[in-house]
């Protein structure tokens, strides 16, 4: 009867639609993600359990037959796990943990080759040069602490006792009561450091907020 069915009518229209589909772009795919999990627990848990193990011996707790475990976790544990935490820090843009982690995760790895190197080839005792050695992380680690001010209670306590077992460190070179002093403060700052760790990932995964992670503004 000279008219095109209505099929083909229709088809004839699917045709140009589906034509004009190409002037449409899909949606950009979404950046692929960073590091999407928090870092700081783990790295505390580094810092933290290894600084423990190093002062059952400064205290006085455990003989030195103890201190090879202690090299083996602050190789891999204290040392490199610190720095990896302190690594994917910085990769999240936390300019100031990722900084602390990485700085006492190259200092555990350099006290392992330290005391490894003395065991394998003992030599004479720098007592200036470790006073000064001491003294210098704890002045590092002071810096640290005005940083903290602004982070959390957990932190202030951390950074505060391991200060000041430096210090205590570097006066235990030359006195023995001291440096007996600078294992309780370090025990103490070990603990503080792995609570804090708890504390962060209690409040992340169970909601529940503990003493010590709540923001604080002291400068």
């Amino acid at each position: 009867d000279g008219h095109h069915p209505s099929h083909l009518h229709d088809l004839h229209h699917v045709h140009f639609d589906h034509h004009d589909d190409h002037h449409y772009h899909s949606p950009a795919p979404p950046a692929p993600p960073g590091v999407r999990g928090n870092p700081g627990p783990f790295g505390l848990l580094c810092f933290g359990m290894t600084t423990c193990m190093l002062m059952f011996i400064t205290t006085g707790w455990s003989d030195g037959a103890f201190l090879p475990t202690v090299l083996a976790y602050a190789a891999f544990y204290g040392g490199l796990g610190q720095f990896v935490a302190g690594i994917l820090e910085l990769v999240k843009g936390n300019t100031f943990a990722g900084t602390a982690f990485s700085s006492y995760g190259c200092f555990w790895m350099g006290w392992f080759l330290f005391e490894y190197l003395d065991i394998v080839q003992p030599g004479p005792t720098a007592s200036t040069g470790k006073t000064l050695w001491s003294a210098l992380w704890g002045i590092l680690t002071s810096l640290f602490f005005l940083i903290t001010l602004r982070k959390n209670g957990g932190l202030m306590v951390v950074f505060s006792t391991l200060a000041l077992t430096f210090f205590l460190l570097a006066g235990g070179v030359h006195n023995a009561s001291v440096h007996t002093a600078a294992g309780y403060v370090g025990f103490g700052c070990g603990w503080s450091a792995i609570y804090t760790a708890f504390a962060t990932l209690y409040q992340e995964e169970l909601g529940i907020t503990l003493p010590g992670v709540k923001p604080v503004k002291f400068i």
